[in-house]
């Protein structure tokens, strides 16, 4: 991949206001990043702050990102995924509005149509949350 960022709303399965990754920044064979500027309009926005089940699900939409840019790179159509299941998800502090979070995942394991990921969200480098995250793949459209 190349280093420009890519617009990510045709990678997701997901659509507004549900949207909570804005740009793809990297991709390899293991690693992803994507970045994301806290919005005041978030549905995950309270007080000012992104809460707790946003920062889960740009881990969740980072991974999704990584998996439609490979199905973009094979002119497949973008696949849904689910969380399967969430793994040791700690939130040390809580970003605001106007807050940039970069979100990377790691790859760990990937059997079939399920995805072991390690999530990281940060904001001006500070560790925000992280957690495990086993992600499942439809095949079907």
């Amino acid at each position: 991949m190349t280093d420009s960022a890519i617009d990510t709303i045709s990678l997701i399965p997901q659509r507004p206001p549900f949207v909570m990754i804005g740009s793809l920044l990297y991709n390899d064979e293991k690693v992803t990043r994507t970045t994301y500027r806290v919005s005041q309009q978030n549905i995950f926005v309270e007080h000012g702050l992104f809460r707790e089940p946003g920062l889960l699900e740009n881990i969740a939409q980072t991974a999704a990102a990584r998996a439609g840019y490979i199905a973009a790179l094979k002119d497949k159509p973008v696949l849904v995924g689910y969380i399967g299941a969430v793994k040791n998800f700690e939130v040390f502090s809580l970003p605001a509005v106007n807050d940039e979070l970069e979100t990377e995942i790691t790859v760990g394991n990937q059997i079939f149509d399920v995805t072991v990921v390690r999530g990281t969200v940060k904001c001006a480098g500070k560790l925000l949350a992280q957690c495990e995250m086993k992600i499942f793949i439809s095949q079907s459209k």
